[in-house]
């Protein structure tokens, strides 16, 4: 009875007495309870056993062993003694000079025994030092270290193995099947071990996702954070040049700093899916990230930034437009207010003058005339005036004062007749003069400028007439030896003067030629750009809107195994990028505009920036693409779907979705589940709902349907199977100590586990004990651990 209570607990308690009846009614409940577990005995009763019968008690010993240490053997389930032999042969087949053929000589050698040990502890023995020549050696040493290490009693006498001829297969059996049952306890614990590794591999990989996406999602809100103020940020500069300079660093912005973040953000959405894709099929629970770092948060920061980058480049364009304005009205301005400061200068003195108080009447009238002809002239000025003070009102800086005039009186007035006509000319010329300077610096159409050209030999005949003119004063004045002041006393204008400005006119209408011929080529080479860049930019943007729609298509009418679908879209991606240097160039033609300050092209509806948005889409769309496909094969492969029924699941899809645009409205999927005889009442229909449409999008995805038709059929490790496995680990105990995990687990998810478990602290706790039920139903969202 001692012999079955090793085995089970089930034995009813044996009589104490030492008499024959107490003995022989001990023998009858062992033999009763070995017939109760369907052993049948042939010809062995208690009173035999009592007496001693050795063949008897034998046989009824080799029953109980056959049963209770080596019936339960089963591979491949053949017989238990074939079972055993077959695990035998498998455990030793690489080792040399091992050939288990049976239980008698095939173990003469000790080889085998010391196989099956070095097989499964190979820290127990150094197979390669043995030799097949001491059998006896090789015995001892084989049931010396698995009575030491393995709880496994010496049953064998090494020299009655080797000396025999054929030493008895049964000893050799049982001793064997304790081999088996040591190492299968180890082989239990080892497949817990796989099985709690898997589970945590995959935890400890969703975890570094989850890390990285919080990371990735910190970096590219910062960068926003950081960016918008700088998009915002509208304060003008004084120049020209340093607004082109903002123009350079906003042209690297969109061309070196933000590709790399518009890949940054598409990666993070499709990390962010799959992750969610493995945590769904795993069966954990859905990643939450941390406040402000959902997937909308991101997309909400970037359409502000989008929204700033839109209207920074338009006010840097305006600005430059207004810088540009303001240098040509204060070149205008430096240009008119010189002339008029030439004009002036010495006027107001002349005024001032008290001269006429000695003059003689015809010195008066002289004088009167005189002033006369400058009031005219001063109303001639008077628009001139007004207008550098428009301009200087519009660059918000008036430099001049307004002109004080004083009218001179007298009581005295004297003319000198002979200058009358003199002054007629000349005024009249001076003032076309000034008028041709203007028009040279300032002019800005050809046919004008020819225009003026064309006059210019009849103002040539002009100058000969003044310059008659003043000769013959000179002549007069001459010959009467008249005491006459060199100037003209009825004009300011004289006749160096005169020279002066026909010798300026004279050097600037070539230069006015050669403006406007520089002016007409600039803007001849501003319509090869405008034309260049619209040739460009009428095929790249209709190619975008092409393959958008040929990817929006292919999404939904691809067939065949997904692994194909996947590598004609990556195909598909690498045609794309392919296409980029198109892209280069075309914002090198931008950028030539922009620099040529040409703001406006009547021969494409496409600006630069639609196409950067469609291009940035178009990457972003064959990537989410992409992405769908890869986590279809993860369902599929988690979930054990065939090729067939995911080809039936897009069929039905497709015929569904009324749009097209790869989308079920909640009428569609209602209409879906009925006709594959769901029978959905409102209730039932919103809580199906509340899983394929999580968020309250109002559509359903390809993606979400999949996950909604396979719910039921993923083959996933529970929270409970996790639970069952460290149990095992910690031979059965509620907790686990740290040195069990070190022992059972590999180094780094030992200590993935001691770092995360807590303190257990049911019954039997002891001082280190950690609690793994709880570690477990955390790791599936079952506790708030």
């Amino acid at each position: 009875m001692l012999i079955l209570e090793f085995h089970s607990l089930e034995l009813p308690k044996p009589d104490r007495g030492k008499m024959r009846f107490h003995k022989i009614a001990n023998v009858n409940k062992a033999l009763d309870y070995i017939a109760s577990k369907g052993v049948k005995l042939v010809s062995i009763g208690a009173e035999e056993i009592v007496d001693g019968n050795v063949k008897m008690t034998l046989g009824m010993i080799w029953t109980i062993i056959l049963r209770f240490a080596i019936q339960d053997i089963s591979v491949e389930e053949t017989s238990a003694k074939e079972g055993l032999l077959l695990w035998c042969q498998r455990k030793t087949a690489p080792y040399r000079n091992v050939n288990i053929q049976n239980f008698h000589l095939s173990w003469k050698d000790g080889l085998g025994l010391c196989a099956l040990i070095h097989r499964h502890r190979p820290d127990l023995i150094d197979y390669s030092k043995l030799n097949k020549d001491d059998p006896i050696g090789n015995i001892n040493l084989a049931m010396e270290i698995a009575e030491k290490h393995l709880d496994i009693p010496k049953m064998l006498d090494a020299e009655d193995v080797v000396n025999t001829a054929r030493p008895d297969e049964r000893t050799i059996m049982t001793y064997v099947s304790c081999y088996y049952h040591a190492f299968a306890g180890a082989q239990k614990a080892e497949t817990a071990a796989n099985r709690i590794c898997k589970v945590l591999a995959v935890n400890q990989e969703n975890e570094r996702l989850m890390e990285e996406y919080e990371r990735l999602a910190s970096e590219l809100l910062e960068w926003i954070r950081r960016t918008i103020p700088w998009l915002e940020n509208r304060t003008p500069e004084k120049t020209m040049q340093a607004m082109q300079k903002k123009l350079e660093d906003f042209r690297d912005y969109r061309r070196k700093h933000k590709p790399p973040k518009v890949q940054e953000k598409c990666q993070l959405e499709i990390n962010f899916n799959t992750l969610q894709t493995k945590l769904r099929i795993s069966n954990r629970p859905a990643f939450m990230p941390s406040e402000g770092k959902m997937v909308s948060d991101i997309a909400g920061a970037w359409q502000r930034l989008e929204q700033a980058e839109k209207g920074y480049e338009e006010w840097l364009l305006n600005e430059i437009r207004r810088l540009e304005r303001l240098e040509h009205l204060a070149e205008k301005f430096r240009q008119k207010a010189s002339t008029h400061e030439q004009w002036a200068y010495g006027k107001e003195q002349i005024l001032l003058q008290k001269d006429y108080e000695s003059a003689s009447l015809t010195e008066v009238r002289a004088m009167l005339r005189k002033h006369e002809a400058f009031e005219s002239d001063l109303a001639a000025h008077q628009d001139r005036v007004e207008q550098i003070a428009a301009i200087a009102q519009e660059l918000k800086y008036v430099p001049f004062k307004g002109l004080q005039c004083s009218t001179l009186t007298s009581s005295l007035i004297h003319t000198i007749q002979l200058s009358v006509q003199y002054f007629q000319y000349s005024a009249l010329f001076s003032l076309r003069l000034c008028s041709s300077v203007r028009l040279t610096a300032y002019g800005d159409l050809i046919s004008a400028h020819d225009q003026f050209k064309a006059t210019l030999p009849e103002a040539d005949g002009e100058r000969q007439a003044i310059l008659s003119i003043q000769n013959e004063v000179e002549k007069v004045i001459q010959s009467y030896s008249m005491r006459i002041s060199a100037s003209n006393p009825y004009s300011t204008v004289t006749v160096e003067e005169i020279r002066t400005k026909w010798e300026k006119v004279k050097q600037l209408v070539p230069q006015r030629d050669q403006s406007l011929q520089e002016e007409l080529a600039r803007q001849h080479a501003n319509e090869r750009l405008r034309r260049q860049f619209a040739a460009q930019a009428n095929v790249i943007g209709p190619w975008i809107q092409t393959k958008m729609e040929e990817i929006a298509r292919s999404s939904i009418e691809m067939t065949g195994p997904l692994e194909d679908q996947m590598n004609q879209l990556k195909q598909y991606e690498q045609n794309i990028i392919n296409y980029k240097h198109n892209i280069d160039k075309l914002e090198g033609d931008h950028q030539l505009i922009q620099e040529a300050l040409v703001f406006d092209n009547k021969h494409t509806n496409y600006t630069m920036e639609h196409i950067r948005v469609g291009w940035e889409l178009l990457l972003t769309t064959i990537a989410r693409t992409i992405n769908e496909v890869e986590t279809q094969i993860l369902t599929r492969d988690a979930k054990g779907i065939t090729q067939e029924q995911m080809n039936d699941f897009r069929a039905s899809f497709n015929h569904f979705d009324r749009r097209k645009n790869g989308l079920m409205d909640h009428d569609d999927f209602r209409a879906c589940l009925i006709s594959m005889g769901y029978d959905l009442g409102e209730a039932e229909f919103a809580r199906i709902m509340s899983l394929v449409d999580p968020n309250g999008q109002g559509t359903v995805t390809f993606q979400s349907f999949i996950d909604f038709m396979t719910r039921e059929t993923a083959d996933t490790d529970t929270a409970e199977q996790v639970i069952a496995s460290f149990r095992i680990l910690a031979s059965d105990k509620p907790y686990i100590l740290a040195d069990e995990l070190r022992r059972e687990l590999p180094p780094e998810q030992a200590q993935y586990c001691i770092k995360r478990m807590p303190q257990y602290t049911g019954p039997g706790s002891v001082p280190g004990a950690l609690d793994y039920t709880s570690f477990s139903s955390a790791l599936y969202g079952e506790s708030d651990l």
